[in-house]
């Protein structure tokens, strides 16, 4: 039986959930490959994970300046020579972990798993077949390292492998599939169902607001976009999830309270029905993430942009915008009059969702397997 290893990083959520998804699909489509997924850096070295995300979940929430730095800083000089440095020394102990499962193929969806990997592979420790899952809109040079020893580049949006061929990495291993996601996007939902289980109107807008979860982004600006929405915006009605937060989620209830809301302003903290939500909703409202901006694509959702993380998110942000499928209300805005420009018109949300047809990739998971697995 033909093995496959996966690695991802737990820097955020988009690697993981991209592993898991190749790895369901892999599991439930292909009875001969065997398919292990692991987080690369947690085997290499507990501590250092336990570090290096702590340090990037601190940063990101508490100062992304420095994160911003980190994140361009990676793509040259001292902190490229650094992060390059310290994958040399990881790959070494990587190694043991693909001696053990001797995988014929390898697929990554973290660069740091990228380029131990390509180096492996560079120094004739193994030879097998080794792809790349990239998990936001935009390239990153760390992802690239090593890219004559990868076979496969698996990319979210045309602009990224054009970007990528102009670096001189060849076109005929760039495959524009977009990011993996749960299949379950795929399914066709009972709107009246939804709306009943939800206690949601079905003559009335829906907005999926998504409140940043644990990492708990920009609180008081977050919290103000949404009492802005319910006592601005009367004729629609709000999802608002603020994940495993409880102080956001208390915040959230709070504002409710206060606006005697609670009929058309429901407040969740952490749900599996995302797929749900997102096929009777109008809009979404969300910091974004790789994850997070190809399911609102894939289901064809306009989006406002909030407390993008600087650098990768902040690149999502920009691409959103480009592509006008979302806008961006950035620090200065007034919340009011940006949130009145979308909601209240509804010949541009139409336009918008009609947008995301370019970029949707609702079958990505699939198509990602197929060409990995083709042989």
């Amino acid at each position: 039986m033909d093995k496959i290893l996966i690695l991802y990083g737990s820097y955020g959520g988009g690697h993981k959930s991209a592993a898991n998804a190749i790895k369901k699909h892999i599991e439930e489509n292909y009875e001969e490959f065997n398919v292990t997924a692991v987080d690369c850096i947690e085997y290499i070295s507990k501590i250092i994970n336990k570090i290096t995300t702590g340090a990037y979940n601190q940063m990101a929430k508490k100062a992304p300046w420095a994160w911003k730095r980190v994140y361009f800083g990676s793509e040259k000089g001292f902190l490229s020579k650094i992060s390059n440095g310290m994958n040399k020394l990881m790959a070494k102990k990587l190694y043991h972990l693909i001696e053990e499962e001797n995988p014929n193929i390898i697929v990554s969806t973290h660069p740091f798993a990228t380029q131990m990997v390509g180096r492996l592979k560079r120094k004739g420790k193994i030879n097998c077949k080794v792809s790349t899952i990239m998990t936001d809109f935009e390239i990153h040079s760390q992802w690239l390292q090593e890219s004559e020893y990868i076979d496969n580049y698996f990319v979210a949006q045309t602009g990224m492998k054009e970007s990528m061929v102009k670096l001189g990495i060849d076109s005929s291993k760039i495959y524009v599939t977009g990011i993996p996601m749960s299949e379950r996007f795929l399914e066709n939902f009972d709107r009246k169902e939804i709306l009943r289980e939800f206690e949601l109107e079905d003559n009335k807008k829906t907005v999926l607001f998504f409140g940043g979860g644990e990492m708990g982004l920009g609180k008081d600006r977050t919290c103000e976009i949404l009492k802005t929405l319910v006592e601005s915006f009367e004729n629609i009605q709000v999802v608002a999830i603020s994940g495993r937060n409880e102080v956001m989620q208390d915040a959230f209830q709070e504002i409710v309270a206060n606006s005697n809301s609670s009929n058309r302003v429901k407040i969740l903290d952490y749900t599996q029905k995302v797929p749900e939500l997102m096929s009777i909703s109008s809009l979404v409202i969300t910091k974004p993430g790789g994850l997070t901006t190809t399911e609102s694509l894939a289901s064809g959702l306009p989006m406002i942009i909030i407390n993008p993380i600087p650098g990768q998110e902040e690149q999502n942000a920009e691409f959103l915008e480009k592509s006008k499928v979302g806008i961006w209300l950035q620090k200065n805005d007034d919340i009011k009059k940006v949130l009145e420009t979308v909601i209240l018109n509804d010949e541009l949300l139409e336009q918008m969702r009609k947008n995301t047809n370019k970029f949707a990739k609702k079958t990505s998971t699939k198509d990602i397997c197929e060409i990995i697995l083709k042989k």
